[in-house]
């Protein structure tokens, strides 16, 4: 029974933070800094899970196959090399670190 009132507050949460985003004045949300931010934020995020999901194991810190593949991509991306190529450098280089070090 606590699954249903879980997905029950779940639900009711996800109604209230659609309305209350449907009741903030216009005006508020033209201001350059509420569309900076608001730009800004999805890349923070996408940053903060990518990272977390990349050095972290639990509540500890690791430097492995993904962080290998981490770096692959940040050099393909400085190399201006297209979106799928980072992709790829990213899996190749994955894939060959954990298949040396088992």
């Amino acid at each position: 029974m606590n699954i249903w009132i879980a997905i029950g507050l779940t639900a009711v949460g996800c109604y209230a933070v659609k309305l209350i985003g449907l009741l903030i004045p216009a005006g508020l949300l033209e201001r350059p800094l509420v569309q900076r931010l608001a730009a800004l934020l999805p890349v923070a995020l996408l940053a903060a899970l990518t990272a977390q999901q990349t050095f972290a194991d639990g509540r500890v810190l690791v430097l492995d196959a993904k962080a290998a593949g981490l770096a692959a991509a940040a050099v393909a991306l400085l190399l201006r090399a297209p979106f799928l190529l980072v992709v790829a450098a990213a899996v190749l280089v994955t894939a060959g670190v954990r298949a040396m070090t088992g």
